[in-house]
């Protein structure tokens, strides 16, 4: 099974949470795995979002479907970092594959912040004949 370098639970239990959510697009159970006052960034003019469940709905409405796979876990008392590919179609049917980070702040079982750090360049078109 892929993953199983990542051995701190409530990391196991992020990606589990997270591999559901890409395939039935409900971020209920992803957003209760977060505190009540809990932050969610990405790289985008937002910046900080306290509305955890709004992040993740914005983020999958960019995609038809989407994959990811994690490569890579730092793993500490209070605090998680996940390297990952994702694999994707987007919503203008374009394939997509993109790498990131996601860096997890942890208080006992909650997430009490996120950030994640992707390669948004992945997401431009590129026109014909540009290189």
């Amino acid at each position: 099974m892929e993953d199983n370098h990542i051995t701190d639970p409530r990391a196991r239990t992020f990606v589990a949470a997270l591999r559901r959510f890409e395939q039935d697009a409900d971020p209920a159970p992803l957003a209760r795995l977060f505190s009540a006052d809990a932050t969610a960034m990405r790289l985008d003019a937002r910046g900080e979002r306290a509305d955890v469940a709004a992040f993740w709905t914005e983020y999958r409405e960019q995609f038809h479907e989407l994959s990811t796979t994690f490569v890579n876990a730092v793993e500490d008392d209070d605090q998680v970092a996940l390297e990952w590919t994702t694999t994707a179609t987007l919503t203008d049917d374009r394939p997509l594959r993109y790498r990131g980070v996601t860096v997890i702040d942890l208080d006992g079982d909650d997430i009490v912040a996120l950030r994640t750090y992707y390669d948004t360049a992945a997401f431009t078109p590129v026109r014909a004949g540009a290189a």
